[in-house]
């Protein structure tokens, strides 16, 4: 029977922080509400730490630091493998609370949690691939061995739109590595990740090696973590403005730096497309995770020949949508939160106010909750804000294209690059396109690009580093050089 209760699907998470061996409460007392956006109604309240509890769990982790990187790689990646059991195991209670506390679709939340799980069982196979290199040097005078050794206590900075998978992509390689850890969850997504320490807990992590901090005073808290002498790096995924400022307060100590960042991804349709397949690929780089993704179609750009049967088609599929809480069977769940949907609405308006014309939606739902229908919108004026913001809602934006040139040239045109889609069945075109664009990742003929096995990052103003992937690993190891006589 399918979890719909929101005290039975929240029973057995720790409402606490995870500092060390001990799950205790903030100091003061102080507590942070977390919302259900398909209601607006308190599910659940958690600690609300401050900077003193944040320097205790910063020192919990340099404390477990050492004796976790002397643990052997297999008994590292075993424990991961271990959580990725559980995890699968409790996919079904997992995603009831990921809907719960975020929004989502039950049925995308399951993708989500076999996703996020799966990063756990890649890196636990990375843990032993930890690679090293002993050679002759070039003059025969010595030889050289190469050491790739953890580069510390982690600090890990997590978002509310994917609060299983983005965790699970810094946390699984930086316990592969040797790293202990830190994580500052989104304060409007905590449970998941509490969830998810306890899975670590009861699969048999050491105390310290991974500690949570539940906040809504990220600044000052992260700060602060960002200022503790042991800490070695900070993974942060979030908008482009924040990273800028972790970056820039990073590089004071000059540490180990990741950043996933925004994105104005753009989704392009030459003349020659199987259109079937472009509007599934469409659909789902649009629409998954209701658009609150970094790696959603923001642009649409679809050759003239093709854009009003395209657009007719998307319309039919995006009105067909059922509209909904998720745990009451919902494809579009709510956004996160109100903010969240003010900002979608005020694009929206301001793109039909300047003459776009919304071919469904285009307005606020009515009840309860924080929803927005799927919309698509198209004659979008070139000056509109919506084509240069990261939307972060269900809203299409399409608009017509005549040249490849063209497509690529306004593909580009943006400070972010991050991911882009390509949908022709010309493979010469399709190489010359992926080779040209300004981008970190790139789907063809397919609208999504997640893969624990691959590199996920981007370029420009989106970021910097890799997660997943051989190369997600490295992000947490130090390279060391010794010299030695023959």
């Amino acid at each position: 029977m399918p979890l719909t209760d929101p005290a039975a699907i929240i029973a057995g998470v720790p409402l606490a922080l995870r500092i060390g061996a001990d799950w205790p409460q903030a100091d003061d007392g102080a507590v942070l509400e977390v919302d259900d956006p398909a209601t607006g109604t308190v599910i659940a309240r958690v600690p609300d730490a401050g900077v003193a509890e944040s320097l205790r769990a910063m020192d919990a982790a340099a404390a477990a630091q050492a004796a976790w990187a002397a643990t052997p790689p297999r008994k590292r990646g075993e424990i991961l493998r271990e959580v990725w059991r559980r995890m699968v195991e409790d996919q079904d209670r997992l995603a009831a609370l990921m809907t719960l506390e975020m929004g989502k679709s039950v049925a995308e939340a399951k993708g989500e949690v076999l996703y996020a799980a799966d990063y756990f069982r890649w890196f636990s196979e990375e843990a032993v691939r930890i690679p090293g290199a002993y050679n002759a040097a070039p003059d025969g005078a010595s030889r050289m061995l190469v050491l790739r050794q953890p580069v510390g206590p982690c600090v890990l900075v997590t978002p509310w739109n994917f609060p299983l998978a983005m965790g699970a992509r810094k946390i699984g390689p930086a316990l592969a590595a040797g790293c202990t850890a830190v994580v500052k969850p989104a304060h409007q997504t905590p449970l998941s990740m509490l969830a998810i320490a306890k899975l670590f807990e009861e699969a048999g992590l050491p105390p310290g090696v991974l500690n949570i901090v539940t906040t809504t005073k990220a600044r000052e808290t992260v700060a602060a973590m960002i200022d503790h002498p042991a800490a070695r790096k900070i993974s942060f995924t979030g908008s482009t403005p924040v990273g800028r400022g972790l970056a820039e307060h990073a590089g004071r100590r000059l540490l180990r730096t990741s950043m996933e960042l925004g994105g104005d991804n753009a989704l392009i349709v030459f003349d020659d497309a199987d259109l079937d397949v472009a509007l599934d690929g469409a659909m789902l780089a649009k629409m998954r995770n209701i658009g609150e993704a970094c790696t959603a179609a923001n642009r649409i750009l679809v050759h003239r020949s093709l854009i009003d049967r395209f657009a007719e088609r998307l319309t039919e599929r995006m009105a067909a949508q059922k509209v909904g809480p998720g745990l009451s069977g919902g494809e579009i769940g709510p956004l996160i939160d109100g903010k969240a949907r003010d900002k979608v609405d005020s694009l929206v308006k301001a793109a039909l106010a300047g003459g776009a014309k919304a071919l469904t939606g285009g307005a606020v739902a009515e009840g309860p909750g924080y929803f927005y229908p799927p919309t698509v919108l198209v004659d979008v004026p070139a000056d509109a804000e919506i084509l240069r913001t990261e939307i972060f809602g269900p809203v299409a934006v399409l608009q017509a294209f005549d040249s490849e040139d063209e497509a690529i040239e306004r593909a580009n045109a943006s400070e972010y690059g991050l991911t882009a889609y390509v949908f022709t069945r010309d493979l010469s075109r399709a190489l010359r396109v992926i080779d040209q664009l300004e981008v970190g990742m790139i789907g063809l003929n397919r609208g999504m690009v997640s893969n624990p096995a691959a590199p996920f990052g981007g370029i420009k103003a989106s970021g910097l580093g890799r997660e997943g992937g051989a190369e997600g690993i490295e992000e947490y190891l130090a390279v060391k050089y010794a010299s030695i006589a023959p």
